[in-house]
């Protein structure tokens, strides 16, 4: 039957009928549902399954503190699993599911686990998969691996698509209630940039359901004008559907927007994740009502009072016709009143107080309702619905005093503030005694580098539950100058802090009180936890599972936590709470991912020539997040052909490689060449102004990382070239030391890769070029080798390198991103009558391993020092300290029967198999031969005419002229002599001339 009420309603539209499925029933809802709402009005009270015993569970709650409706939601590349019922819109054609049961929901197979609830204790997973071991692999895992998880995992790749965004603001206020209105109008009218986001599709919080009034109108009213007020200013951002996921240091703030979630398939992305650095974050969260723990309060139909409210007049749905309220505070008797409003029935309300007065009760008592005082619920009756509740008195021993026939149980413990956004960056919370809540503690909040709150709690998440003082609170706490908002005045309410209620005689047995409705978590568990010395409310929380499903204890944690103390004979501070972290709630990896997926799962880079390759027939190369060409093919031409047509036409005449993929750190700042000393091997503060000098870069354990040239700016500004694939690795290693090790020191890093595009002009008519170009001196005597200059070249603004990674004659220009495509077509035009030729990659690295040049990534694997190489000659003998210095030290590194890099001259002229090892002679006691040394880059050189190698080799320098052997593929065995590895003008005259 439907529990739709035939009016009210203030967020469905009734002239807009949706339909959804269920289970593969069809079902019908308006727009402006949720899904829990749309199968509460088709009277679908069992949604789902626990994890643990498999009871029947309903919904239980209307927002993100939801425990139970967790759902399937879609299908093939848009389905997901655990999706809130509570918080997710309903919307045309919206496919949902079930979880957690086999083979269907009212039949399943898993509920065998209540029955044997008492072999089930918490904790028994640890209990009894101890002993035997030898059960682990063939018994216990493939156990464990089934019952773990809730819900399916998709298979079919997502469909939708989800972005990223960045917004920074003087404030940003999170919540979009009444506190938070008041806060965000306060903060604008005193010029800041303010950003203002609330979960829910709709703004104004309790105070619209609750029928709060402001300034002489109802709450919706008020709402509304604060809005249009807002919007109408420049300096505001206003977004709904926006969940505060976490707070972090230095005010960043991530928060994640549902955009298509509600019309999928509309082209739009799915979801935005907000990236938003503030210099204030006020947290207008609210607060979120507590359950009680009575015998049955997890069978469907057991709800929160104020659920219930807010299903009668946000969604016209009634759970119940006849609802039992029980309590221990005043706020309950507003749903009475909403129930009778609608013509509903109340049978009664059960307060565990002992005394109960006040305009709220006094209310409900005038509408003929019974106020049954000192009362609590012994027993829920029924299965899969509520069917009524025996009652019995609160502080006697738990006899049944009678039976009350009802369909839907409506339940108050009280509120809890939401106080996770304020404990995520360290605020700490106090106990308020007289309300029975954790709230923050204003002396200890997370502040800022000055010093100064950076995170400030206002309104109901602060503690304040009464609508006049929130106002005024949110207002105060914003900086608002003059009156605040005015709310009526309301009457005050005690609460009894009561988190269980007693079980009837003859209950204990056979029914449980629970605290984690998803988990199954019960009162009993955490008592045993405690008798087993579980005195950490973490451990407690790890040995029980409580708090730990999908809403992550939003209902549970205050309850739990009482029982718990309860148990030690301690009070509630004392036991303490367990850590907020984030996410508030949870974030689907799409949004964490944004646009990085497929293609795009890394952002590829293409250097401002790219285009220009592109045309000219590159053959492309994957070098770290870039692409580069590795040759350039003509017609006719193979790969191998057309990077020998490029070494020898740059050896012989003029070639251009695009560079500007290299690496490009700026290091400025008082400390810079301190810093820079600490980092490299040699010593980079007495370079001067016009040098440059190569360097060598370890980890702390000795291990070469990266190289490249180090050129020095001016007075306290040096710019650091790393390999293409390191930059930002090595920008990030900067960055990390500065920030935790040597945070005093005053120097500022920037990775400037991308502003500069590169070019490499390289061969015997390098200069000849240039000097055609005009503008800057280029002479040998005006730019020896490693020195640079500044000035205009053939018009354009550049920063000339006199330095060689090929050997050859050979500067490195840099010119603006922007004029990077210019400058390089100019090259090529001019460069005309020198013959010029664009070279790739593989040309790159053969000039290179011709010359005996190191390449990081080659020669390097993460376990090679820099004497390794023979670069003894780049540490400084000096200097007290560098990165991986005394690692370098350890006997293991000094061993002078390390293998240490040589050239390798294969004896017929062949090219040795990249990454082959050589084999020592004989055996070894098992019959193998060990090896001796492995190649680490080995090629054709065209300019020698055969193959060359280097590699490291068990005391290789010692060895020159020895012959050696690689074994290869299919039997083959290739000798090759140990040679220096600089084949090429040892001497390095080409390079100076």
């Amino acid at each position: 039957m439907s529990t739709r009420l035939a009016t009210g309603g203030r967020l469905i539209d009734r002239a807009k009928p949706m339909s959804f499925t269920f289970n593969g029933r069809k079902l019908g809802g308006y727009e402006g549902d949720t899904l829990a709402s749309a199968l509460l009005a088709e009277d679908e009270m069992m949604i789902g399954r626990s994890f643990k015993y498999h009871r029947p569970r309903g919904v239980v709650a209307s927002g993100a503190e939801e425990p139970n409706g967790v759902l399937g939601l879609g299908e093939g590349g848009r389905f997901e699993p655990n999706q809130r019922a509570t918080t997710t819109e309903l919307f045309e054609g919206a496919v949902t599911r079930s979880q957690n049961h086999w083979p269907t929901l009212e039949l399943d197979v898993g509920a065998i686990n209540a029955k044997l609830a008492r072999f089930l204790p918490a904790g028994f997973y640890y209990k009894m998969f101890m002993y035997p071991r030898s059960f682990w692999k063939h018994v216990y895992e493939p156990f464990i691996r089934q019952s773990a998880g809730l819900g399916r995992v998709p298979k079919d790749r997502d469909e939708d698509r989800y972005e990223h965004t960045y917004a920074f603001a003087d404030t940003v206020v999170v919540g979009g209630g009444i506190a938070g209105l008041t806060a965000a109008l306060a903060a604008a009218k005193a010029g800041q940039r303010v950003v203002l986001i609330e979960q829910t599709a709709h703004w104004g919080g309790r105070a619209v359901v609750d029928g709060v009034e402001i300034e002489g109108e109802a709450a919706e009213a008020w709402v509304k004008k604060a809005i249009e007020a807002l919007g109408a200013m420049e300096n505001v951002t206003l977004r709904t559907r926006t969940m505060a996921s976490g707070l972090y240091d230095h005010g960043y703030l991530l928060a994640e927007e549902k955009i298509s979630d509600h019309t999928p398939g509309d082209g739009r992305p799915k979801k935005r994740l907000w990236r938003i650095r503030a210099g204030r974050i006020i947290t207008a969260t609210g607060a979120i009502e507590r359950p009680l723990s009575f015998a049955g309060n997890d069978i469907p139909g057991v709800l929160l009072a104020s659920a219930v409210r807010d299903y009668v007049v946000n969604w016209a749905v009634s759970p119940g016709d006849r609802t039992v309220i029980v309590t221990n505070n005043d706020d309950a008797y507003r749903t009475a009143l909403v129930l009778l409003d609608v013509g509903l029935v109340v049978p009664a309300v059960l307060d565990a107080r002992p005394e109960v007065k006040g305009p709220l009760a006094d209310a409900v008592r005038a509408r003929g309702v019974r106020v049954l005082e000192g009362r609590g619920i012994a027993k829920v009756k029924g299965g899969r619905r509520v069917t009524g509740v025996s009652i019995c008195a609160h502080a006697g021993e738990g006899s049944e005093i009678e039976t009350i026939a009802c369909d839907a149980v409506a339940m108050s413990g009280g509120w809890s503030p939401v106080v996770h956004l304020w404990s995520h960056c360290g605020g700490k919370l106090l106990w308020d005694e007289a309300q029975a809540m954790f709230r923050p503690d204003a002396s200890r909040p997370a502040t800022g580098a000055d010093g100064e709150a950076m995170v400030v709690a206002v309104g109901s998440a602060n503690g304040i539950l009464r609508a006049d003082e929130v106002l005024a609170d949110a207002h105060k706490a914003a900086g608002g100058t003059g009156d605040a908002p005015n709310a009526a005045a309301e009457a005050e309410g005690s609460i009894l802090p009561v988190w269980i209620m007693p079980q009837g005689a003859g209950y204990a047995l056979r029914m449980k009180m629970w605290l984690d409705y998803q988990n199954d978590v019960k009162v009993s568990d955490v008592q045993l936890a405690a008798r087993e010395g579980y005195e950490s409310v973490e451990h407690t929380k790890r040995y029980t599972t409580l708090g730990m499903a999908t809403d992550q204890g939003k209902l549970s944690n205050i309850n739990g936590l009482a029982v718990l103390s309860d148990a030690l004979h301690r009070p509630i501070p004392a036991t303490g709470t367990t850590t907020f972290r984030p996410p508030y709630t949870p974030i689907t990896m799409g949004s964490i991912a944004g646009e990085a997926r497929g293609e795009i799962f890394q952002p590829l880079r293409r250097t401002p020539m790219h285009e220009w390759h592109e045309a000219h027939g590159a053959y492309w190369e994957p070098v770290g997040l870039w692409r580069r060409p590795y040759c350039f093919m003509r017609s006719g031409e193979g790969v191998e052909d057309a990077v020998r047509r490029e070494v020898r036409n740059t050896r012989n005449s003029l070639g251009l490689l695009d560079a500007s993929t290299l690496g490009k750190i700026l290091v400025k700042g008082p400390d810079a060449g301190k810093f820079l000393d600490m980092l490299y091997t040699n010593v980079m503060s007495t370079l001067p102004v016009g040098k440059c000098r190569y360097g060598l870069m370890c980890t702390e354990n000795g291990f070469l990382t990266d190289d490249g040239v180090v050129v020095r700016i001016s007075e306290d500004s040096w710019l650091c070239h790393t390999t293409s694939g390191g930059a930002d690795r090595i920008h990030g290693h900067m960055e990390d030391w500065l920030q935790c090790e040597w945070w005093d020191w005053k120097v500022y890093t920037a990775n400037l890769t991308e502003q500069y595009a590169q070019v490499a002009v390289v061969g015997p008519n390098a200069r000849k070029l240039l000097e055609k170009l005009g503008g800057m001196d280029v002479s040998k005597d005006a730019m020896p080798f490693m020195t640079w200059a500044e000035g205009t070249l053939g018009g354009f603004r550049a920063r000339v390198f006199r330095i060689s990674f090929s050997g050859e004659l050979s500067y490195e220009i840099a010119v603006p991103a922007s004029e990077g495509l210019a400058f390089w077509e100019k090259l090529m035009e001019a460069g005309q009558e020198f013959g010029v030729m664009p070279y790739g990659t593989e040309a790159l690295h053969i000039m290179r391993a011709e010359k005996g040049f190191i390449m990081i990534g080659d020669e390097t694997d993460g376990t090679v020092i820099p004497q390794d190489l023979g670069l003894g000659w780049a540490i400084s003998k000096k200097k007290p300290d560098y990165l991986g210095k005394r690692a370098q030290e350890r006997s293991f590194l000094a061993d002078p029967e390390r293998w240490q890099l040589v050239g390798l001259e294969t004896l017929d002229g062949s090219v040795i198999p990249d990454g082959a090892y050589a084999v020592a002679p004989g055996t070894n006691a098992n019959g193998q031969r060990n090896v001796q040394g492995r190649v680490t880059s080995t090629y054709h050189s065209p300019t020698l005419d055969k193959g060359i190698a280097m590699g490291l080799v068990r005391r290789g320098p010692e060895r020159m002229g020895e012959v050696i052997e690689f074994p290869t593929d299919g039997g083959r065995v290739v000798k090759a002599r140990i040679v220096s590895p600089v084949f090429y003008d040892p001497e390095g005259e080409k390079q100076n001339v």
